[in-house]
């Protein structure tokens, strides 16, 4: 899949974006872990980004 992706620059002290679609590699899912609580993130097949918990 190619998609257009425009850079985005952080704010000064602010870390720069990551691309989503890198976090979850493979699949349209991915498990992620904050203080002992495990969510979901997923990529639906619109685009659009979805945390669950």
């Amino acid at each position: 899949m190619n998609a257009h992706v425009t850079p985005i620059t952080a704010d000064a002290g602010q870390l720069p974006p990551v691309d989503a679609r890198s976090l979850i590699s493979e699949g349209s899912t991915r498990l992620i872990n904050l203080d002992g609580q495990i969510y979901t993130l997923r990529i639906t097949r619109a685009g659009k980004l979805i945390l669950t918990k």
